[in-house]
Order: C-alpha cells, then structure tokens, then sequence
C-alpha cells in the first residue's frame, strides 16, 4: 500500500527546517551505501550524529506521533531517526530495496524495515527530476510531492530516485517497524479503519460502529507483533 500523507509538516516548518539543512555540513551519500547500493547511488546526507539531524529528525517523530493517518497506515512499533538527503547537479539512487534489518543507535537495537518514509522539503516547482518511482502491484508510481507531504511506502518494494537536473531536492526519510508486518493484513485494517473514521464523523449509530470496531481490534489482536 502507497500512502500520501499531506502537510505532514506547514509552511513555516519547512522553512525553517531549510534555513537549519542549508547551514548543515552535509557528506558524501556512499558513505552509508551498502556494496550493491554504492554503485548506483550519487547524493548527499547528514551524518548519522548531526545534531541538526537529531534535532530535525525529534520533531518529525512529535508530529507524526499525533498524525491520526499516519498511525492508522503505519501502526508503528518502533521508527528509525530520520535521516536528511539531499540531491543535485545529476544526483539520483538507482533501481533498490531497502536493507530489510537495521542496527539503530550506539546500542545497536535490531529494527525490521516493514515501511519506508521520504517526507519532501522542497516543492517540486523547485527542481527537476527527482522523482520516486516506486514499483507496485499496479506498475509504477512516480511521487513527487509539495514541500511538507510525505509518502509512505512498503520497504519490500523496488524504488528509485530519478537524476535531478536542475536545483536540488531535499527530503527526510526513515523506516518503520510495524507491529503488523504483512503489507496485505495493514491495508485490510487501514481500509477498516478509515471506513470506521468516516462513519464516526457522519454521525453513524453507536450500534452499527459497535461491530465494526470489534472486527478491527480482534484482526489486529490476531495479527499485531508486540
């Protein structure tokens, strides 16, 4: 399932979160590229220990901690810091899967990559190319969003990033664990979820919600990892 989250983050927080990134010291992208990645990846990102990138990275978790959407498509277990890239000058990340395990922090806690995140900072009036096109059940699905819009993607799907030929393109992206690890079993409760939302606001009767609510609980008993 391919989610667009809209306005993830407002105006004034984009530009601020620029103002900070166009101060950062960024490096090389390679330098976190795996052996197969690394040839066919050409970009820049904070390091890992940026205070910039924790700082930036703290407030993205905040508010997605309180996006209803957000939590319905993602049920999250555990989230990965957010990381910044940036891409210009014919920088691009060719055909990819994300790295189905990560090590997370000094500590080293395990996190099983089940959703991957790019949240845009710039809008696409800004630069050209730069497109995610990720691979889906439907053929591919190129994404490129407004500054503050964020997409949420299965991390099992081949994706890439397009050359950017003019400007730059700036993004935050992270990994999710979910607590539902099967793409299949979160859209049905994401579907049930929102259709349980949308009967709330019309007002439906407590009685026909009743049943409905108890379905997607005793689904996400059966399936929930925790």
């Amino acid at each position: 399932m391919l989610t667009i989250l809209e306005k993830v983050l407002d105006p004034t927080t984009v530009r601020r979160f620029r103002e900070a990134l166009d101060r950062a010291d960024w490096e090389d992208g390679l330098r976190s590229a795996g052996s197969l990645a690394g040839r066919v990846k050409q970009n820049r990102q904070l390091p890992e220990d940026s205070a910039t990138a924790r700082e930036l990275g703290q407030h993205i978790l905040r508010v997605l901690g309180g996006h209803p959407l957000f939590m319905s498509a993602a049920l999250p277990d555990r989230i990965y810091p957010p990381r910044f890239n940036l891409y210009s000058g014919g920088g691009h990340y060719g055909a990819h899967v994300d790295n189905a395990v990560m090590l997370v922090g000094p500590e080293r806690r395990v996190l099983r990559s089940d959703l991957s995140a790019t949240l845009f900072l710039c809008n696409p009036a800004d630069y050209d190319g730069g497109e995610l096109t990720i691979e889906t059940s439907f053929g591919a699905q190129s994404v490129k969003l407004a500054a503050g819009d964020m997409v949420l993607y299965p991390s099992s799907s081949l994706h890439r990033v397009t050359p950017v030929t003019r400007g730059a393109r700036v993004c935050a992206f992270f990994w999710i664990q979910s607590m539902v690890r099967d793409d299949g079993e979160r859209t049905l409760l994401f579907d049930l979820d929102q259709s349980i939302q949308a009967l709330t606001a019309a007002n439906a009767a407590p009685e026909a919600l009743l049943p409905l609510t108890g379905i997607y609980h005793n689904l996400l008993r059966r399936w929930a990892n925790v």
